[in-house]
């Protein structure tokens, strides 16, 4: 079949739903599949290092960020008519995957309603908890994408929050899928399913079979000896909840080998709070490293360490590491369900513990079980239920559902 999926950026850029398509087409092509890619072009360096794809359907758009790397495509007649004619040259068109839940949803729904096709809408973001995390004044941020929506898409005024604007896409589409049991649970809570009734698909976001599978053929077969490795990983910015996790280590007094890796907006400040409780011995920054480097550490270390709370709609490191046979120790009791074993919990019970206290009780205690040689043991079934080629199979049969109708 020919899967046309839509997002809000260009896959070649950075981001976790960027990283997810690119492997889903990997996958659907090796299963047989046609997939094309539609999204804003990319200007600036990211723009000119990677070479041209015929999958990719660049519209043409504007940058909206200093470094340009994001850009954004208004969703009107205009883009209406450049995607029809850049598909009308390709094969028909069998399903329609919306990715995004900005500009790039707008217009695949557009797209869909146009053309009659059945559409799959994957929901990665909360949108409430994204917006009221990065932008300022986040009620008026959500009206005004609530209004932007009803008009580019044609649905009637109901509600104004974030899950107002999730349920529109909803019931415009055949099926939605969600990448966590506990993201999927949320969504259905809020009446966010597809048009025709049924909850939300839960399939993860994978990990590509191969570097997987190098990655633990690189890993070592025994602990090295030392102290407790520990890394952490992600996004430098708030949500995230990188500082926390530094002022909890220093208080801890954990000795402790810890790796950074990533960057973002809190790398200077992260930097400063290293120097001010004296962790330089222990902690390091590692800068941003490919996939698979990042693999080879997190399959070297004895736990990572995983700190937002509620803001993730999977979580990938945690899944990551389990594949990898790697514990960790979880902020998010919704993270942690999902794992459903191997790892250690901050705070008791499963309501989510923020605090700087709870946080370095956890790392004490996953310390001495790491010395003690007892740390916790993953769930071994992980490894297979993560790998790609398993998840694009669970995605094919939703695709075959929805064309059926």
């Amino acid at each position: 079949m020919h899967v046309v999926m839509f997002g809000d950026q260009h896959v070649e850029t950075l981001g976790g739903a960027q990283v997810s398509m690119r492997l889903q087409r990997r996958f659907l092509e090796q299963a047989g599949h046609t997939v094309t890619i539609v999204a804003p072009a990319v200007h600036g360096p990211r723009g000119r290092s990677f070479a041209p794809d015929a999958a990719y359907l660049d519209i043409p758009s504007v940058p909206i960020t200093v470094d340009r790397e994001y850009s954004m495509s208004w969703p009107g007649r205009r883009t209406d008519r450049w995607v029809d004619a850049a598909l009308a040259v390709r094969p028909p068109v069998d399903v329609v995957h919306v990715q995004a839940d900005f500009w790039g949803a707008f217009t695949g729904h557009r797209y869909a309603a146009r053309h009659g096709l059945p559409v799959v809408h994957t929901m990665h973001n909360r949108v409430d908890v994204g917006i009221e995390a990065t932008a300022p004044f986040p009620s008026l941020v959500l009206r005004a994408l609530n209004a932007w929506q009803r008009r580019a898409i044609r649905v009637p005024a109901a509600g104004r929050d974030g899950w107002a604007f999730l349920r529109r896409f909803a019931a415009r589409s055949d099926a939605v899928t969600a990448p966590s049991s506990h993201f999927a649970r949320r969504l259905e809570q809020h009446a966010v399913v597809p048009r025709r009734g049924g909850g939300v698909d839960v399939i993860w976001n994978g990990i590509d079979d191969e570097i997987l599978d190098a990655a633990r053929a690189a890993a070592p077969a025994e602990r090295e000896s030392g102290p407790p490795r520990f890394v952490w990983l992600g996004r430098m910015s708030p949500e995230k909840r990188l500082l926390p996790f530094l002022e909890a280590l220093a208080d801890s007094g954990v000795q402790a080998e810890v790796e950074v890796i990533g960057g973002g907006g809190q790398l200077r400040a992260a930097q400063r709070l290293v120097a001010q409780r004296g962790l330089e011995s222990i902690v390091q920054f590692a800068g941003r490293l490919s996939y698979p480097e990042t693999l080879r550490r997190i399959a070297r270390a004895d736990a990572l360490v995983q700190t937002s709370i509620g803001f993730e709609t999977q979580g990938m490191t945690p899944f990551e590491a389990a594949s990898l046979g790697t514990p960790s120790i979880i902020s998010d009791p919704d993270i942690g369900a999902e794992l459903g074993s191997g790892f250690w919990v901050v705070g008791e019970g499963q309501t989510a513990d923020a605090s700087t206290a709870a946080l370095a009780e956890a790392l004490r205690v996953a310390a001495a079980d790491i010395v003690a040689g007892t740390p916790r043991s993953v769930d071994p079934s992980i490894r297979d239920r993560f790998r790609q080629s398993s998840r694009t199979a669970a995605m094919v049969e939703v695709y075959e559902r929805v064309t059926a109708r």
